[in-house]
């Protein structure tokens, strides 16, 4: 299929609605010298799916915090709608913020002809830059997904996983979804194994937090998870790396390239954890994102060369910060919230007995004979929700839905050339401002 590039849709000014506008508003503040002239070196694009601002409300009151990192970080605002929805998907606001190009849902950075298009990272890629991906999700999924490969449709993880060792456009993979890329694991859909593949180009290989923390070479895969990698409040069952230990090993990995780096960094289960009104997940997860971010930051500030840039994809669930009719708030209460709903709802026997058992000794919350009920009684496959939603209603975090929603989502930026993020802004001006701050588009 032909490649769509960005840079012509962009320098020619073809591209339609809110993109015209967005071009005209860069051009404006170029004119006006707004922006600031400090070199930028390498980006690191970090992106928190699923995360809003009732999300950075919830969980600044959840740290116990007058505000957070991120908070200090704040610059603006960015819209989230896909081509054909004004409440996107993870595949078209991935591509917009990848290549600076609307698509429809479900597409991973083709245009809605068909056409590829080119992300951000593979246009630093081609002017010498290394570049890498981290996600808590299989490494295949939407998100990280839109950065290196192109398919009509983002449930086809087994071609993307394909598309990156065909390419070797990334030097640093780090996730789950092993499955993907060994054929015997994948029912045989892949027809080499593409770790044994990824070994011969160079690439050291490491599957658990052990194997990442003594890994130090230029090429890196990790692969931590058959699937998706485990929940923050679950982790501790297995022995996968953090995200920000994937940040650390990440950036240690990409510094070594004299001419510089483009990182995308994902936290991937916030996003999942508002798909399943599982409260204390968002918050936890959202805490292993701050501390990703922390440690990015401190490489910033320490480089003076990095651009930092974060922004959720979108809003999902339509969280609250308070709810249920009262005048109350209190997502403190999630603090003591040691398990996702899911794990906790594995514990329960068969007959249901442990209940209540299992509900305190993960929450320390005492079910009321009507909440235990509910569960009980709630259908097999709607438990987990049951129970996820009784532990929201006792933190007074609402859901309006377990999709995602159209808001605007808070815009973040430091280091060199921050003020380019300043306003509300356009999903699909996240990309193009970042190559004009790494001087790859004129």
């Amino acid at each position: 299929m032909k490649r769509t590039w960005m840079i012509g849709a962009l320098a020619l000014g073809l591209t339609a609605g809110t993109l015209t506008t967005g071009l005209h508003n860069h051009e404006t503040a170029e004119a006006n010298g707004k922006h600031g002239k400090g070199t930028v070196k390498n980006v690191i694009l970090m992106i928190p799916d699923g995360y809003s601002a009732s999300y950075a409300t919830n969980y600044r009151w959840y740290a116990g915090e007058e505000e957070t990192a991120l908070d200090k970080q704040l610059t603006g605002m960015m819209r989230t709608y896909s081509e054909n929805s004004k409440v996107t998907d993870s595949a078209a606001a991935g591509t917009a913020m990848a290549t600076g190009v609307k698509t429809n849902n479900g597409t991973i950075s083709m245009d809605p002809d068909g056409n590829e298009l080119t992300s951000v990272l593979e246009r630093a890629s081609q002017n010498g830059k290394a570049t890498g991906l981290v996600a808590t999700s299989t490494i295949t999924h939407a998100t990280p997904a839109v950065f290196a490969s192109h398919v009509a449709s983002r449930a086809s993880e087994a071609e993307i996983a394909k598309q990156y060792m065909d390419a070797l456009e990334v030097d640093v993979l780090l996730g789950g979804g092993q499955k993907y890329f060994t054929a015997e694991a994948n029912g045989g859909l892949q027809k080499e194994d593409l770790i044994k593949r990824a070994k011969e180009a160079g690439y050291s290989y490491a599957t658990n937090r052990d194997e990442l923390r003594a890994a130090k070479s230029a090429k890196l895969l990790g692969l931590f998870a058959d699937d998706a990698m485990a929940p923050e409040l679950d982790r501790d069952q297995t022995n996968e790396p953090s995200l920000a230990e994937m940040t650390d090993a990440a950036l240690t990995s990409l510094k070594q390239d004299q001419d510089g780096f483009f990182l995308m960094v994902e936290g991937s289960q916030i996003d999942w954890a508002g798909h399943a009104h599982d409260a204390a997940w968002a918050m936890k997860d959202s805490e292993a994102f701050h501390e990703a971010f922390k440690a990015a930051l401190q490489f910033a500030m320490k480089d003076k060369q990095t651009l930092v840039v974060v922004a959720g994809d979108h809003d999902t669930g339509g969280m609250s910060v308070g709810g249920y009719g009262e005048y109350i708030a209190k997502p403190e209460v999630l603090r003591s919230v040691t398990a996702t709903g899911d794990f906790m709802v594995d514990a329960f026997n068969d007959e249901l007995t442990n209940v209540e058992d299992v509900v305190e000794q993960y929450t320390s919350m005492k079910l009321t004979p009507k909440e235990a009920e509910l569960i009980r009684s709630a259908d097999e496959s709607k438990r987990v929700m049951t129970l996820n939603e009784i532990i929201s209603q006792r933190a007074y975090v609402g859901w309006t839905t377990t999709q995602h929603t159209g808001v605007d989502v808070p815009l973040y930026a430091y280091g060199p050339q921050q003020e380019r993020f300043n306003g509300l802004l356009d999903n699909t001006e996240v990309p193009k401002h970042i190559l004009q701050a790494m001087k790859l588009l004129k």
